[in-house]
């Protein structure tokens, strides 16, 4: 089956040039890529051939495709349609039965030695293999038969990397993940990268699958073999609340006033200081926040308690701009504001959420 170059396909859907280029930015940042390196990622990415991927989905939730769904930066449709050639995924393709599991081997067959594995999930072994099937065959038996002919293969979330959820003690389903099959000798050697998560960002994803595009190959990795440029730091080291951490201010309750002041969670159980991602520099939804930044609804209560007495209940009826606000509350020019006693945090917050409503 021959594969046509991304370049070829942009053209053929109308993509400009400056689009993509905007793209590639934002992919060349992400993978830790130096800016004069844009142009030649460009440039290399349009005379890419569109790789063959095989997706093999085993114990899992659905939460990594989902996560794949919701990649903006490209968008799902640019990675099936422009950079990819997605042949078999048995949650997205419309084939099922028999259909599917043939479009699978052809697509083994057409490009044996030279197609991406994806693995999302773990894998049950052993006695209890039979524990996950699929049309009649266990996991394992699927997975063994697929990675012979994978060029390298990509371990997608928590589970298909670590084991996860499922392989948690007692782990009666005798479940694990790509690397411990590996080292096992269960199944082949082959070179793997990690992206854990529960479930990984959509853009680690996308960006990885670009970085093999253009280069052939994975970006650098760590001991654990998950790409540097988005597990090198821990969600710690970037949290916006870091100064609070700092400071030795932390909230004790989740409804105490330091909660309500956005101080430290760590206190409260969170796990930032020992979990590696870049959530808070890319974050969710479309770059929009991350779970412990997650303050447009912290925002929505500070300004329903303190400023719909005296305003509009829809602040986009505000003539001022949301950061003017901001600078007018703290400057404590207005004498019916001197009540309200925010804290730089919460006026972030309120200006955040101003910006958003607007």
């Amino acid at each position: 089956m021959k594969k046509s170059n991304v370049g070829t396909y942009l053209a053929k859907r109308g993509i400009s040039r400056r689009s993509f280029l905007k793209y590639s930015s934002a992919m060349a940042s992400l993978l830790a890529l130096p800016s004069t390196a844009v142009a030649g990622f460009t440039n290399q990415f349009l005379k890419a051939k569109r790789p063959s991927v095989i997706w093999l989905s085993f114990q899992e939730c659905t939460g990594c495709t989902e996560s794949l769904t919701r990649s903006h930066a490209p968008t799902i449709e640019d990675l099936i349609f422009d950079i990819i050639s997605l042949d078999y995924h048995h949650t997205l393709q419309a084939a099922s039965g028999e259909a599917a599991e043939s479009a699978r081997q052809q697509a083994m067959e057409d490009a044996f030695g030279d197609y991406y594995l994806i693995v999302d999930g773990a894998v049950p072994a052993g006695e209890t293999a039979v524990c996950s099937t699929i049309s009649g065959r266990s996991n394992l038996d699927l997975l063994q038969e697929t990675i012979q002919g994978a060029k390298a293969v990509i371990a997608i979330g928590s589970c298909a990397a670590f084991g996860g959820l499922p392989a948690a003690d007692p782990n009666p389903t005798g479940a694990a993940g790509v690397s411990e099959l590996m080292e096992r000798g269960e199944i082949e050697q082959k070179p793997l990268i990690n992206l854990p998560g529960c479930p990984p960002l959509p853009v680690a994803i996308s960006s990885v699958l670009a970085h093999l595009v253009v280069f052939e190959g994975f970006p650098a990795l760590d001991d654990l073999n998950r790409p540097l440029s988005i597990y090198a730091k821990t969600v710690h080291d970037r949290c916006s609340r870091y100064h609070f951490y700092e400071n030795e201010q932390f909230a004790e309750r989740f409804d105490d006033e330091g909660a309500r002041q956005g101080w430290c969670l760590y206190k409260l159980g969170c796990k930032g200081p020992t979990t590696h991602n870049a959530c808070a520099v890319v974050k969710w939804n479309q770059g929009t926040s991350f779970p412990i930044d997650s303050r447009i609804q912290e925002g929505a209560q500070l300004y329903e308690e303190n400023c719909v007495y005296c305003h509009s209940f829809d602040p986009t009826d505000f003539k001022t701009a949301p950061d003017k606000i901001a600078d007018l509350l703290r400057s404590g020019d207005i004498r019916s504001h001197s009540r309200l006693q925010f804290s730089e945090d919460q006026l972030t917050i309120l200006e955040k959420y101003l910006e958003e409503s607007q």
